[in-house]
């Protein structure tokens, strides 16, 4: 009996973090509550509370959920294309085509680590930037790999080639978002071509 309500307890526990991280995909993670996701599941407030703890908790279990999908969708994948420059934009090909949804979300935490000041939420943020900084740090080391195979010139700075890739992913996420321009993906994939136009090696 206490195994099967474990069980309940668990599988209500998923459904929660489920309806967070549907919520998130399509209005941002600021918009995840116990109340919204209460009213999500047709429960009660109490319910989730009780199931999820904190509304910082349920916030740290969708982003879980985030992480392991982007590593699951975008990330693993690209690890099939070589080494270099192949591999780059297998990365940014996915993480365009990733789904507007997804940038939706991707694009409110980028927003969260900015523009969130409240010390409440600091461990939160403190998480976000950590996130954002290992995937800055993926992206410089394969930029580098590209530089050393020669698939881009060697003057190529990978911390300045990653911050105009961010800019660009940003303009795209913000510009699909507010206008959900039927033309966003072609627009993205044409300005990340254009960007690597400069640092492409003549003998690459």
């Amino acid at each position: 009996m206490t195994r099967k309500r474990s069980d309940k307890s668990e599988q209500t526990l998923a459904a929660i973090v489920a309806a967070g991280f549907d919520i998130a995909r399509r209005q941002g993670l600021q918009s995840v509550s116990l109340t919204s996701v209460a009213k999500e599941l047709g429960i009660s407030k109490g319910g989730v509370a009780l199931r999820a703890g904190s509304i910082e908790a349920l916030k740290n279990m969708v982003l879980d959920t985030y992480e392991a999908y982007f590593q699951r969708t975008v990330f693993e994948p690209a690890l099939a294309a070589p080494p270099g420059l192949p591999r780059l934009d297998a990365i940014m090909h996915l993480w365009i085509t990733g789904g507007s949804e997804m940038h939706v979300l991707l694009g409110s935490l980028y927003g969260h680590c900015t523009f969130e000041s409240d010390p409440i939420h600091l461990p939160l943020r403190e998480r976000l930037v950590k996130g954002f900084v290992l995937w800055q740090k993926a992206l410089e080391r394969t930029i580098q790999k590209a530089v050393e195979l020669k698939h881009l010139r060697p003057d190529t700075d990978p911390e300045q080639l990653v911050f105009e890739i961010f800019g660009l992913m940003m303009s795209f996420m913000y510009a699909q978002r507010l206008s959900r321009s039927p033309h966003s993906l072609e627009r993205a994939e044409a300005a990340y071509a254009r960007l690597l136009w400069p640092y492409r090696s003549v003998v690459g």
